[in-house]
């Protein structure tokens, strides 16, 4: 998708109601359903954002996932969206969000223009609330990536996640269980799978609707 064609589409987005459970349910690993949507006391979670970046590189519109470094933890060596938990000094989720991605792979929040505010995830396993936020960049950022916290930037063409034969079912062993079946975007030869395979869907959908 041309970067100047993304453009065009934001006000409608703007005015979209989002898919919300009905996108995120179609890559939720059937282990994780119950525990998603059975009651459990969401509101007592910690709280994290992350920050769905777009931007030009080289007239096509892209969009920057990190891969997280192995660390003891339940989201060792994932794909994710820069991001992380909620500091005191932060005034609001979004201002998380462009924190994590400034500290994380050197985006500047100057330059970050808000989009919209997508539909909040719950993490069972590490029991956290995550807020994930649209925003663009009108240049492709010079990403400088923080090598304590990640191992790796991938920049996807969003074209590429809107393209349904990248959505696969795989197998892979977690924190929690072992030789699991999970729905995952195969994006630039890594499995995303989990909490962002489920923000990527939302986000893939109301794109969707409009083009």
């Amino acid at each position: 998708m041309e970067f100047h064609y993304f453009l065009s589409l934001l006000p409608k987005l703007q005015e979209q109601r989002l898919p919300a459970i009905e996108a995120h349910e179609k890559v939720v690993p059937a282990i994780r359903k119950s525990e998603l949507y059975a009651g459990l006391p969401i509101q007592e979670a910690r709280k994290a954002a992350v920050l769905m970046l777009c931007y030009p590189n080289q007239e096509a519109t892209h969009f920057v996932l990190i891969q997280r470094n192995n660390y003891p933890g339940v989201h060792a060596s994932q794909m994710a969206f820069p991001g992380g938990k909620v500091e005191p000094e932060d005034a609001t989720f979004l201002a998380t969000a462009l924190r994590e991605a400034s500290e994380e792979v050197g985006v500047h929040p100057p330059e970050v223009q808000f989009i919209k505010a997508y539909t909040e995830v719950f993490i069972p396993p590490s029991n956290f609330l995550v807020y994930p936020f649209l925003a663009y960049t009108s240049n492709r950022p010079n990403f400088v990536l923080q090598e304590e916290e990640v191992a790796a930037i991938l920049e996807v063409p969003l074209a590429q996640l809107l393209d349904d034969n990248n959505v696969i079912e795989t197998t892979l062993s977690t924190s929690y269980a072992h030789e699991i079946q999970v729905p995952a975007f195969q994006l630039e030869g890594k499995i995303v799978w989990g909490a962002t395979a489920m923000m990527l869907s939302e986000l893939k959908e109301s794109f969707k609707k409009l083009v």
